[in-house]
């Protein structure tokens, strides 16, 4: 009966996100290209998520490609993703270049070779860096603000010199298969790139990008940023917590709640019709209101941090210095139904519908979202709206 009853669960809660993974898919449908400068502020944050395919791509006859440079600035907080991808030969020659723990990494195919090499300085420092990638004989270069950060050197007896047909350039993603990579990585990057110079070709960008593209922000600080129009869900056997039923799970946020509005976290049971926990932040007037399914209990103050208790039958919220404890008998077994599957989401209510205004929704920063004491990357939802954010918010300063 226990096991039929979590698979009940798991089965209602695949069904909940695939209905709001449905709403976001069914919004690309009809897209057409359009073309971009290459060379202007590119905003690689605004790919559709969970997907390899590029946001912006171009190709052209390798007659017309008189450098072998490519250079462009690049700032991102992201510790991960793809940045720059090239290839030959309809994608039988090709490169990536991408992120993983902030370091720069060059996997290669060609030929007969694979070859994945990691090295150079961090980039996720949230500054603009000049890199530079270049093809040197048999050898591929990665400079970094006038560094050499990668030198991989490429040598087959197969190998064929490419004279004809076309080269493809892309950003964020690739145009090959997955199973050519040697080490799979997360796609997402949330970051940006100007004044790129590709091969000093001129040759105009095509993205299927709806509306205009997003901006590259002048300042930008860590944290996941929440425009006010859509939200990121999780499963909650996806995150840290099943252990710890006695305990209880933890929910740590970070961030300036004055300059918040809308709801910053819900959560709730697959088939359930409320959400069994909700916190929202409102500045006119000033209160965080914590909602266990209809009961409100409202707090006339702003925070830096709310720190969640979520225990069976109780809920203890601090906000700053202030400690607040909830009883309540009717609520089921918290800890027990996260390891079961729960939908958590921050930014928003699960479940889109008809009732469901959009003044619901998060606009703000988090700038730090911790569960059970780990940091939580929303580019690892199970969905996640095309407007948020993941590592970086905009900043005054």
């Amino acid at each position: 009966m226990g096991s039929l009853k979590t698979m009940s669960g798991g089965l209602l809660l695949g069904l909940c996100l695939t209905l709001l993974i449905w709403g976001a898919e069914g919004q690309r449908n009809g897209r057409g290209k359009k073309e971009i400068s290459g060379s202007g502020p590119i905003n690689l944050g605004q790919q559709q998520r969970g997907t390899w395919w590029p946001l912006m791509q171009t190709r052209e006859n390798l007659t017309e490609v008189k450098s072998i440079k490519s250079m462009f600035q690049f700032r991102t907080f992201d510790p991960e993703g793809v940045v720059f991808y090239g290839d030959t030969r309809d994608g039988e020659d090709w490169f990536v270049l991408v992120l993983r723990n902030g370091i720069p990494e060059m996997q290669i195919g060609k030929a007969d070779i694979l070859v994945s090499v990691q090295g150079g300085p961090k980039l996720n420092d949230g500054k603009w860096h000049l890199v530079e990638i270049s093809s040197q004989g048999d050898f591929v270069v990665l400079e970094v603000d006038g560094q050499k950060g990668l030198v991989v050197g490429l040598k087959s007896k197969e190998t064929i010199e490419v004279l004809t047909g076309q080269i493809r350039l892309a950003l964020g993603g690739i145009l090959v298969s997955l199973d050519k990579l040697l080490i799979p990585f997360q796609p997402e990057m949330d970051g940006c790139i100007r004044e790129g110079n590709w091969l000093n070709l001129s040759t105009p960008w095509e993205t299927e990008l709806i509306g205009e593209p997003w901006p590259c922000y002048q300042n930008i600080q860590p944290g996941s940023y929440f425009s006010g129009a859509g939200l990121a869900a999780f499963n909650t056997t996806d995150l840290p917590g099943h252990q710890t039923e006695d305990s209880g799970i933890t929910i740590d946020i970070h961030g300036d709640s004055t300059k918040m509005e809308g709801t910053v976290l819900s959560l709730k049971t697959p088939g359930q019709e409320l959400p069994m926990v909700t916190v929202k932040v409102n500045n006119n007037p000033k209160k965080v209101t914590l909602t266990i399914f209809k009961r409100e209990s409202i707090t006339k103050q702003s925070f830096s941090r709310l720190y969640l208790t979520l225990l069976k039958n109780q809920v203890n919220m601090d906000i700053d210095d202030t400690h607040l404890t909830f009883k309540i008998d009717s609520i089921p077994d918290i800890p027990s139904s996260w390891k079961e599957g729960m939908i958590l989401a921050f930014g928003g209510l699960p479940g889109d519908g008809v009732s469901y205004s959009s003044i619901q929704y998060l606009k703000g920063c988090l700038e730090k979202i911790q569960v059970q004491g780990q940091a939580v990357d929303l580019d690892r939802a199970l969905y996640k709206d095309l407007s948020v954010s993941s590592h970086s918010c905009p900043s005054e300063v």
